[in-house]
């Protein structure tokens, strides 16, 4: 099932299940976690079974409850600085990855656990699930992307909100304010994650992966060259087998088989 230490993965039906195991700290985020994601995300990027990621943590209480403060507590600047880059370069990684990600959140996402869910394209929360950035609490700033994906997500007055008092908001809150895309009960949520993978890959895998990057390029470019990069997308579909599938299914009124070429 996985090779890793602090890290759980599997796939079935071109799903990739990635479960954060670290139980006895809630799994919380340290060095060696972080590199054991990196080094199965490269991992999953070859692997052209895999047509959508699910990302849960393990146990009931924690989708992860934030970074290691027993790792952190001690760092120097220069350490700190370095810590927080491992994490950006690692959450970057998965931001990018060609497959969609899904996070099915089952509790707690505080600091660099919310930071991670922000870094998955869709968030599925449990009713039970909770986020947070708490750092300025800590003595220290969101330092795993916070300050940039949250402000991009919900907008910047409740992001400044969020991260100046360190408030802890429920699911329901969550979902009012675009942080997650569904919310669901417990006992639902692998099973709502993997419904939503089921509907994804059931469409053209080629499609969806340059959605993606036209989506995620975009956001950091002005409107006039983000609507330039969808234009050559939009055009490089038209170079593969799912398009003429797509279309000539839809004029002959029946299902699509897509190929995945």
């Amino acid at each position: 099932m996985s090779q890793y230490t602090n890290l759980l993965f599997e796939t079935k039906d071109n799903i990739g299940f990635i479960t954060l195991y670290r139980p006895r700290s809630l799994n919380a985020l340290n060095t060696e976690l972080l590199q054991e994601l990196s080094n199965l995300l490269d991992r999953i990027d070859q692997d052209k079974s895999v047509k959508v990621v699910i990302i849960t943590g393990s146990g009931e209480k924690a989708f992860v409850a934030g970074a290691d403060i027993v790792e952190m507590q001690g760092l120097t600047a220069i350490e700190g600085r370095n810590f927080g880059k491992i994490a950006q370069a690692t959450f970057n990684k998965l931001e990018n990855l060609s497959q969609p990600v899904i996070a099915a959140v089952n509790g707690f996402a505080l600091g660099g656990g919310c930071e991670l869910a922000m870094a998955c394209d869709i968030r599925i929360a449990s009713e039970k699930a909770k986020f947070g950035q708490p750092e300025v609490s800590l003595g220290i700033t969101p330092g795993f992307g916070g300050t940039q994906r949250l402000p991009r997500l919900i907008g910047k007055g409740r992001a400044k909100e969020l991260i100046y008092t360190g408030d802890m908001i429920d699911a329901g809150e969550a979902y009012r304010m675009g942080l997650v895309n569904k919310v669901v009960a417990p006992e639902d949520l692998i099973n709502a994650a993997q419904g939503m993978a089921e509907k994804i890959i059931s469409r053209a895998s080629i499609a969806v992966q340059l959605s993606k990057a036209a989506v995620n390029e975009g956001l950091n470019m002005d409107l006039a060259s983000g609507i330039a990069y969808e234009a050559e997308v939009f055009g490089l579909c038209f170079a593969t087998e799912d398009q003429k599938e797509g279309m000539t299914a839809f004029l002959e009124k029946r299902q699509a088989s897509f190929s995945g070429k």
